[in-house]
Parts: structure tokens; C-alpha cells; sequence
């Protein structure tokens, strides 16, 4: 699946410092931090989304 995701300026840049960090492109930063989201039991990752959800949750209704 092919995933195309809109970030603000300030997110760009702190992926792109952090994937230099670790010398390894943003798009493969991305890529291993969903990966391990998405590999974790249930329990964390329902409360790591809920909290995305809800911390962005004004966000998601301009964008709607």
C-alpha cells in the first residue's frame, strides 16, 4: 500500500533532522516508526492512536 500523508513545516523538518540523525531517509524513518506502532500489542497501540486522535482532533475537523 502506497501512503501519502500532508506534514507542517515544523514536522518535515523534525523528520528530516532525525532521519539524518540516524543516517537513513525520511521516507525510511516513517516506514520503521509505523512498522514498530503497528507491531506493538494492542494495548499501546490503542493508546498511542487515542492520544494521536485526540491531540489532533481539531485538526481533523478543519481538515473535514
Amino acid at each position: 500500500m502506497k501512503l501519502d500523508i500532508e506534514l507542517s513545516p515544523a514536522q518535515t523538518e523534525r523528520l528530516r533532522q532525525e532521519a539524518e540523525r540516524l543516517k537513513v531517509t525520511p521516507e525510511e524513518l516513517a516506514r520503521a516508526v509505523l512498522n514498530d506502532l503497528l507491531s506493538e500489542p494492542d494495548g499501546p497501540f490503542k493508546t498511542a492512536a487515542e492520544r494521536v486522535l485526540r491531540k489532533n482532533s481539531e485538526l481533523y475537523h478543519r481538515l473535514a
